[in-house]
C-alpha cells in the first residue's frame, strides 16, 4: 500500500474511530466571506526551537480563484539560525471554519486518516501519472477517485503523437518529441496546454535534458540530416542544429554536463560534443551498431551497447577516450545502471537473458534468464525489473543478491498482456519506478492500462484504465512540495473558490502543527459555478459489513433549496470498490420512495470499501458525493451490518 499512502491521501489506512457520514464541502452553502483584514504573507510561528515561515504569491501579486499561485515554506533552527534540510512539511490547504470547528491539529490528523468527509480542498502532498499515448495526446490521471476507473483529469493535445519526453526537476514543464511533424512541443504542467512547438530538426526522436537544465538535447533519426538538435530552454528557440553520424541517436552527458556524447547506429561511433561551443570535438569509433549509452556514478565512465558484435565499449568522459570494450554476445540493446552506478545491466532479446557486470572492476558478473525478449529495464532501490515484449510476466532481480555463490534471487510475477502483441511502442519506457523507492508502475499497450506494484506482492496491486487509449510510456509529475534549497520547500498550485482558508503546515521532527491565515479573492473572469443539484444523507446503521454477506444500504436525496426529496431519478448510480481501487463495482440504486434509494453490498474480500453515488441527468459526479467507507469484519463477529 506504500505506492497509494504517497499518492492519495484519503486512501491512507482507516482508522476504527472514522466518521462515516458525508458532508462533502461541494454540499455545503457558500460563507460570506468575513470583513476581517486577511493576514498578509509572509506569515511566521516560532516553536519548540523551529521557525516555519510561509509566502504565498501569484504572478499578478493579488491571490484569485482558479489561479496559479508558488508556496514556500522555510524551515530554520532558532538556536543556529541555519536552513534545516530534509525535514518535509506535510501541507493542506482548507476552508477556514468557525472557532467552534475541528481545531488545526483534529484537522490534521482526520487528513492523515484519509476520511472522505474530511478531504482538504488542495492537498500538496500528492502527483499525477501521465501516459504518452499512441493518440496524438498526452493523459494526465488525477489518482483520486481514479484507481479502477481512470480519473483522467485533463488531456494535453499534440500536433502529432509523442515518441519520447523529459520532464524538468520541478515538474513545472515536460518536452515531447514529435517526429511525424519534425518538432518538440513544450507543455506548461500548471495548466496542461502547450505553450509553443519548437522546430527540432528531421525525425526527432529521443529527447535527454542537462542535469543542469539549460539544453535540451533531440536525436534526429535520419540517413541525411543526421545529428541532434540542442534547444535553449529558456528562449525556447535552437541554439545549435550538429551534424554527426547517421542512424538512431542515444544521447548521454558528463557528470558535469560539459560534453554530449552522440551515438551514431550506423557510423559504429560516438559523437563527442563541446556543450559550452555547441560544436562537435571528434568522433570514437565503438563496437557495431552502439544501439544504448549510460553513465556510471561509480566509475565515471560511459558504457555503450553495441548491438551487432555485442561489444560493450567504455569511455572516459573527462578525457573522452575509449578505455576498453567489454565482450558479451552480438544482439545486446537496453544498457542500463543500477542505483549506485556499479552494476550494469544489458539485456539480449535474441538469447532470453539479461547480463550483469560490475563497474568496478569492469567485468561480468553473471547471465539471468528472463522473458521472452526482454527489452527494457528499470530499478528500484533493492531490484531491477526486466520487462520482457514477448511475456506477459516482469522479471524481478534482487540487487543485494548479484554476488552471492549461489547467484541472484529472481522472481517473476504477471504485468498484463504480453507488450509485443501491440504494435504502439514508444522510444520512452513504459517502467518507471514509483517515488516511494518500493513500487513500479508498468504502461501496457496491450491492456491499455497503467499496473502498479509494490515489492513483496506476488502480483500487481492494481491498475488505472485510460479510457481506451494506448499507453506507451508513463511519468509522474510531482506537485507536492519539493526542496528548492535547504529547509525550503515550494510548489505551485492552483487556489481554490474565493474566501477564508487555512494552509495546514505539520512538520514530525518536531511534531509542529499550525494553521496559517489564507484569504483567496473571487475572480472577476469566471463564471459562478451553480451547487450541486443534490443533497446525499447516508442511512446506513453499521459501517463494519461481514465477508460475503449480502447486506442492504440506504441513502436518501433530497434538493438543497428546498429541502424536498428527488425521487424516480432513474439513474442513480452507486460505484463500490476496494482500496486502493480493484474489485470495483457498479449498480443502479432502486428508489425506495421518498428520496430514498437502495444498493445490494456484498463484501468479497477483507478490506476498506469505498462507495461514491453520482446522477448522469442532473449533473452529479462521483467526486461529489462520497457515500460511505464500508470495513470488513470476521464473520463470526455479532456487529451489526445493515
Amino acid at each position: 500500500m506504500l505506492f497509494i499512502t504517497k499518492i492519495i491521501s484519503f486512501l491512507l489506512p482507516v482508522c476504527a474511530s472514522l466518521s462515516i457520514y458525508a458532508q462533502t464541502p461541494a454540499l455545503a452553502t457558500p460563507q460570506k466571506t468575513p470583513t476581517a483584514e486577511p493576514k498578509p504573507f509572509p506569515q511566521k510561528i516560532i516553536r519548540e526551537g523551529l521557525a516555519v515561515e510561509v509566502s504565498l504569491a501569484s504572478a499578478h501579486g493579488e491571490l484569485r480563484e482558479a489561479e496559479e499561485a508558488t508556496i514556500t515554506i522555510k524551515i530554520t533552527d532558532t538556536n543556529t539560525n541555519t536552513s534545516l534540510a530534509g525535514v518535509k512539511p506535510s501541507v493542506w490547504i482548507d476552508r477556514k471554519q468557525p472557532a467552534t470547528a475541528q481545531t488545526c491539529t483534529q484537522k490534521v490528523q482526520s487528513f492523515l486518516q484519509g476520511s472522505l468527509n474530511a478531504r482538504p480542498e488542495v492537498d500538496l502532498n500528492a502527483y499525477y501519472l501521465l501516459t504518452l499515448n499512441n493518440e496524438p495526446n498526452i493523459s494526465v490521471i488525477d489518482p483520486v477517485l481514479g484507481f479502477g476507473s481512470s480519473k483522467l483529469y485533463t488531456l494535453v493535445m499534440l500536433k502529432s503523437r509523442g515518441e519520447d519526453w523529459a520532464l524538468t526537476r520541478d515538474g513545472k514543464r515536460l518536452y515531447v518529441s514529435m517526429p511525424l511533424v519534425n518538432e518538440v512541443a513544450v507543455v506548461d504542467t500548471a495548466t496542461w496546454k502547450v505553450i509553443t512547438n519548437i522546430d527540432a530538426g528531421y525525425r526527432p526522436t529521443r529527447v535527454v535534458l542537462q542535469a543542469d537544465e539549460r539544453y535540451l538535447w533531440i536525436g534526429n533519426d535520419a540517413t541525411d540530416q543526421s545529428g541532434v538538435t540542442v534547444i535553449d530552454t529558456v528562449k525556447l528557440t535552437v541554439a545549435a542544429k550538429l551534424t554527426t553520424g547517421t542512424g538512431h541517436h542515444e544521447i548521454a552527458l558528463s557528470s558535469d554536463d560539459r560534453f554530449a556524447f552522440v551515438t551514431n547506429q550506423q557510423n559504429d561511433s560516438v559523437s563527442v560534443i563541446d556543450v559550452q561551443q555547441l560544436r562537435k570535438v571528434k568522433d570514437l569509433n565503438t563496437g557495431r551498431a552502439p544501439i544504448s549509452i549510460a553513465f556510471s556514478t561509480q566509475s565515471q565512465a560511459l558504457y555503450v551497447a553495441c548491438e551487432a558484435d555485442g561489444k560493450i565499449t567504455i569511455i572516459d568522459t573527462a578525457r573522452q577516450t575509449v578505455l576498453k570494450h567489454l565482450e558479451t554476445d552480438p544482439g545486446i540493446t537496453a544498457l542500463r545502471f543500477a542505483p549506485g552506478g556499479r552494476y550494469g545491466f544489458v539485456a539480449h532479446p535474441g538469447a532470453n537473458v539479461v547480463s550483469i557486470f560490475d563497474a568496478a572492476t569492469n567485468q561480468r558478473l553473471q547471465t539471468i534468464r528472463v522473458g521472452k525478449t526482454p527489452d527494457q529495464i528499470a530499478f528500484t532501490k533493492n531490484f531491477a525489473y526486466v520487462r520482457s515484449a514477448g511475456s506477459d510476466e516482469m522479471t524481478q532481480i534482487e540487487l543485494a543478491s548479484l554476488t552471492k555463490p549461489a547467484g541472484a534471487n529472481v522472481t517473476k510475477f504477471p504485468s498484463g498482456q504480453a507488450p509485443e502483441k501491440s504494435p504502439h511502442q514508444s522510444s520512452a519506457s513504459s517502467l518507471l519506478p514509483g517515488p516511494e523507492g518500493n513500487t513500479l508502475l508498468i504502461a501496457n499497450p496491450v491492456d491499455q492500462a497503467i499496473f502498479y506494484y509494490s515489492e513483496g506482492m506476488a502480483a500487481p496491486m492494481g491498475s488505472l484504465q485510460n479510457y481506451r487509449r494506448v499507453p506507451r510510456a508513463v511519468l509522474v509529475a510531482d506537485r507536492s512540495l519539493r526542496e528548492s534549497a535547504p529547509g525550503t520547500y515550494t510548489t505551485t498550485v492552483r487556489l481554490p473558490k474565493s474566501g477564508n482558508y487555512e494552509i495546514v503546515s505539520l512538520t514530525d521532527t518536531p511534531r509542529i502543527v499550525h494553521c496559517f491565515d489564507l484569504h483567496i479573492n473571487p475572480n472577476p473572469t469566471l463564471k459562478q459555478e451553480t451547487t450541486v443539484a443534490i443533497h446525499l444523507e447516508p442511512m446506513i446503521k453499521s459501517h463494519q459489513v461481514s465477508l460475503g454477506e449480502a447486506v442492504s444500504l440506504r441513502f436518501r436525496l433530497t434538493d438543497p433549496d428546498t429541502k424536498q426529496p428527488k425521487t424516480n431519478l432513474f439513474d442513480v448510480r452507486v460505484l463500490s470498490f476496494l482500496a486502493p481501487g480493484f474489485n470495483q463495482q457498479r449498480q443502479i440504486a432502486v428508489s425506495r420512495g421518498d428520496g430514498v434509494y437502495e444498493i445490494n453490498f456484498k463484501a468479497t474480500e477483507a478490506g476498506a470499501y469505498y462507495l461514491f453515488v453520482e446522477c448522469p441527468s442532473l449533473k452529479v459526479k462521483l467526486n461529489q458525493l462520497p457515500l460511505a467507507i464500508l470495513r470488513t469484519e470476521n464473520p463470526q463477529s455479532d456487529g451489526e451490518s445493515k
